[in-house]
């Protein structure tokens, strides 16, 4: 049995904000969370209130 100690809490950061669409091609609002990509980078990440698609906006630098 494993304790806590090793593992790092993240705090998920929410994000109300506009983003492109690639299936319905139009900016569309939605509500999402702040990740970090592989590479560092900060993005939200939501789903298309429309077409259900997964949206992505890269987020500048905090």
């Amino acid at each position: 049995m494993q304790g806590d100690e090793g593992k790092e809490v993240e705090m998920t950061e929410s994000y109300k904000g506009e983003a492109y669409c690639v299936k319905c091609k139009e900016k569309r609002q939605f509500e999402g969370t702040v990740k970090v990509s592989d590479s560092g980078r900060r993005m939200a990440q939501g789903i298309c209130p429309v077409c259900g698609t997964k949206v992505n906006r890269i987020l500048g630098k905090a």
